[in-house]
């Protein structure tokens, strides 16, 4: 602050120096200001503000839905109250368990959203957390009418759902625009129900593009600091045209309020959900069946490619079509259908938007040379998620380190044989590989590795005993740093370790 303080006391002096010799300058001389434009262009953005919102709030809706009263079994599976378990012991509380009621009646819940018409016919498109598990839903037009709410197609994967109403007339819809064609910093309009405040209006701007904050298993979301509440949910997030780029569906909130931090479905991943959940009352994506992960700083120096190019492949399932195309753990996913992928949710969502039984063309990076693969593309099933198959834990064996343990002095760890033994141990159904054995927890390795850790590759090259490890150390180029395949319990990834200085 000190420095920030004095900096700034030296360039008030110096201005008012400048302003003791603009004195002596005639008048004539004095350069013109610029003409007042703020007003101008403030009065013009209100005009494009007001058009905005008043085609927009006649085809807004608040979305009000009832849960009915639940009998709720109290009782364990053994129909035991859990609480008369921990006071069994004691004669008085038996008697008073065995009195009371083994069901119970949750109460009725109620909750309120947004939600906004895009056909003429009554279909809306709001959240999914917004309607699921309703029995009633009421919706509400911007001119009082109040309508029932039915045939609730929802997805989960994006948080998206539509319903339908009949008004009994044609409806006034928005439509949907270019949101990849939106930019940060590009003026956009939120309109919802906060805290129930119906068809409220608010503005911002862009603030990010392509946040994934772990808010729904699909993620691509819009940042915005239009203001955004609880009760926006399912609402609209408008370009200045007045058409639909993001479906508002979740707040960063410490306060549990408004905090600056709002994110948005883009419309482009919206559209598409909307028009499969019209088409098939569900979503039918396609999929690859492989693990990914992005071309990090340490990474790309590796693979000569540039931070964010491509999405490289960690595994590939059996069974599917990754497998049928023969990809490999260390491709890089260069291009698919002609179209670029510059990390995972950029090839997700390429890939999940392509046509079910239909043969691409995907390019691959592979040991330095660019390789074109067919693929034939399936319909991913209803359980299929990278929990459900890969599993997210991260094992580790506890084991010290054994005297035939190899040590990597410049990382800081330790490796030796994976026998049949530590592989039943780590719960591994394949013995190929390094175990790691120790790591330092001061030295390098410590951010990457894990005992029990298996290495697959060092320098690209397959590993299945420690010599072939020696081998890869001995291909290593010090300067990129080492650059194994790993697998961390189900999970397979790869990393770089540079030497500790």
């Amino acid at each position: 602050m000190r420095t920030l303080r004095s900096q700034t006391h030296w360039m008030i002096a110096l201005f008012g120096g400048f302003c003791l010799v603009a004195a002596a300058v005639t008048v004539a001389q004095r350069p013109e200001l610029p003409a007042p434009v703020a007003a101008t262009d403030a009065h013009e953005l209100s005009t494009v503000f007001r058009g905005v919102a008043q085609k927009a709030l006649p085809c807004v809706v608040t979305i009000e839905t009832r849960q009915k009263a639940r009998q709720i079994d109290v009782g364990g599976g053994d129909g035991v109250d859990p609480l008369e378990r921990l006071f069994e012991a004691d004669p008085r509380f038996r008697e008073f368990f065995r009195q009371m009621p083994r069901q119970r009646q949750s109460p009725e819940r109620s909750g309120m959203g947004s939600g906004f018409i895009v056909d003429s016919s009554g279909i809306i498109v709001t959240n999914n957390h917004v309607v699921a598990d309703a029995d009633e839903i009421v919706v509400r037009l911007q001119d009082g009418r109040e309508f029932k709410g039915t045939d609730v197609r929802t997805d989960s994967r994006t948080d998206l759902a539509i319903i339908r109403i009949d008004a009994g007339e044609p409806l006034q819809a928005l439509r949907f625009g270019d949101s990849d064609g939106i930019a940060v910093g590009d003026w956009v309009i939120a309109v919802g129900n906060p805290f129930g405040h119906e068809l409220t209006v608010t503005s911002g701007i862009i603030s990010a593009k392509g946040r994934g904050p772990g808010i729904a298993e699909r993620e691509d979301f819009l940042q915005t600091d239009a203001a955004i509440n609880p009760g926006n949910s399912g609402g609209p997030l408008l370009n200045l045209n007045g058409h639909v780029i993001g479906v508002n569906t979740a707040i960063s909130s410490r306060s549990g309020g408004f905090d600056g931090i709002g994110f948005a479905v883009p419309g482009r991943m919206a559209w598409w959900v909307v028009q499969q959940l019209i088409a098939h009352d569900e979503v039918r994506r396609a999929f690859i069946g492989i693990t990914i992960q992005p071309v990090t700083n340490d990474l790309a120096s590796h693979l000569n490619l540039r931070v964010g190019e491509g999405a490289i492949v960690t595994q590939v399932f059996p069974k599917s079509p990754g497998s049928t195309a023969k990809l490999e753990p260390g491709d890089v996913v260069l291009l698919l259908d002609g179209k670029p992928v510059s990390g995972p949710r950029s090839l997700q969502g390429i890939v999940e938007q392509l046509e079910v039984d239909r043969s691409y063309t995907i390019e691959i990076l592979r040991d330095g040379k660019r390789q074109k693969l067919p693929i034939v593309l399936k319909q991913m099933p209803d359980d299929y998620t990278l929990a459900s198959i890969a599993g997210q834990d991260r094992e580790e064996s506890g084991r010290e380190p054994e005297e035939d343990a190899v040590t990597v002095d410049d990382y800081g760890f330790k490796v030796r044989e994976l026998t049949p033994e530590i592989a039943e141990q780590l719960g591994l159904d394949s013995e190929d590989g390094v175990v790691v054995s120790s790591v330092d927890s001061d030295g390098a390795a410590a951010r990457v590795l894990s005992v029990g850790d298996v290495i697959l590759k060092v320098s690209n090259r397959t590993i299945g005993s420690v010599a072939d490890f020696n081998k890869g150390l001995a291909d290593t180029n010090a300067e990129k740093g080492l650059f194994l395949f790993i697998k961390s319990g189900k999970v397979t990834r790869f990393a770089v370790i540079r030497k500790q200085d």
